[in-house]
């Protein structure tokens, strides 16, 4: 057969399946849409995970626009446990497409009371009502402070929740499920167990996020596997002596020599303003380096950067963002993308990840 009469018939195909896809517009697209729902809406993640200790991102991102990222939310499953830490600016959407359902959280834990960390919380206490026919309010544990912006959220959905009730029926939204419920805790010492339930332990270390107060990371303990999330802070010793040992470190990053090149930006356009925050948000962040040495020091096993500034949009990034952070820790050092999840099974060594969006 001759080329010139393959390239017809190879057009001849092509044609064919163009026209095809035109006819057949509608009935693709409701394909698609069934796929869709049963990939994104309906799937429970959860369900078949191995007993043990998972810990995956639901906002690896900051305040800085990232369509890639949400705010900063982190979701920790022990057992038939499933905790938020942190709650920013879309973590609820990104959960819900991870194939985790908020109606089975058992609750969440604020590193600290940055609007970026807890902005996101009125959307999540909807779905925690709605999608789970919840009949009490989603519990949120925080340092002291937190009741206030408890209430701030329930006060503001209140309107909104009397909607939902008188929409769907108390069957469906049960009038006591609505809304948070604060569990405040206080730091009277660098480190204190501030939940333990089923085999899994919960303690609370404080950081260095001055001038803000007060300012927390958290340690999970569940059946021999352990992790840490770091909150904001500079390097911290305190989290180094917390967080001794864990599997996984998840840990924020700011890279200064990034930033520094925005704030200059700014300043040459002439927006003072913008360039002073710039330089303002250097010194009470880690760098990746600095993250990397509190891995190194602590003797963690893999380490997670998170919350990261600036925003990334390419991985071709990643290499300027980490800089001589892979010269600092031994271990397996990842930049965190939303959708990730670390899997730290029973009885095993193992970390093994998955990526779910």
């Amino acid at each position: 057969m001759s080329l010139t009469r393959k390239a017809a018939i190879a057009a001849g195909t092509l044609v064919c399946v163009l026209v095809a896809l035109w006819l057949f517009q509608r009935q693709l697209g409701e394909a698609l849409f069934d796929r869709a729902i049963d990939q994104a809406f309906t799937r429970d993640v959860a369900v078949g995970l191995p007993d043990g200790l998972h810990v995956g991102l639901c906002g690896a991102g900051s305040p800085l626009p990232n369509a890639d990222r949400a705010g900063p939310c982190n979701v920790v499953i022990a057992g038939n446990q499933m905790f938020l830490v942190d709650i920013g600016e879309g973590g609820a959407e990104t959960l819900a497409l991870m194939g985790l359902n908020a109606g089975d959280l058992s609750g969440v834990f604020l590193t600290h009371f940055h609007s970026d960390h807890f902005d996101g919380l009125g959307p999540l206490q909807l779905f925690h009502w709605t999608r789970g026919t919840s009949k009490a309010p989603l519990p949120v544990h925080g340092p002291q402070g937190v009741d206030k912006i408890v209430q701030g959220f329930n006060a503001a959905y209140a309107t909104d929740d009397g909607y939902r009730i008188a929409h769907h029926g108390e069957k469906v939204v049960p009038p006591t499920g609505g809304g948070s419920e604060a569990h405040a805790f206080a730091m009277t010492s660098e480190s204190a167990v501030v939940f333990r339930n089923t085999g899994l332990t919960v303690t609370a270390f404080t950081v260095d996020h001055s001038p803000v107060e007060p300012a927390v990371g958290y340690r999970f303990d569940y059946k021999g596997r352990s992790a840490c999330i770091s909150g904001d802070t500079v390097r911290s010793a305190n989290l180094e002596r917390s967080c001794e040992g864990v599997d996984l470190l998840v840990h924020e990053a700011l890279q200064t020599k990034l930033v520094g090149k925005m704030q200059a930006a700014f300043a040459e356009r002439g927006d003072a303003n913008t360039a002073k925050i710039f330089a303002d948000i250097m010194d009470y962040h880690t760098t990746p380096e600095d993250a990397a040495r509190s891995a190194q020091a602590a003797g963690v096993r893999m380490l997670v950067l998170s919350h990261l500034v600036p925003p990334l949009p390419n991985p071709l990034l990643y290499p300027a963002f980490l800089g001589n952070a892979g010269n600092e820790f031994d271990g397996p050092l990842v930049v965190g993308e939303d959708g990730m999840l670390f899997s730290l099974p029973a009885g095993t060594q193992e970390i093994e990840r998955e990526d779910l969006l």
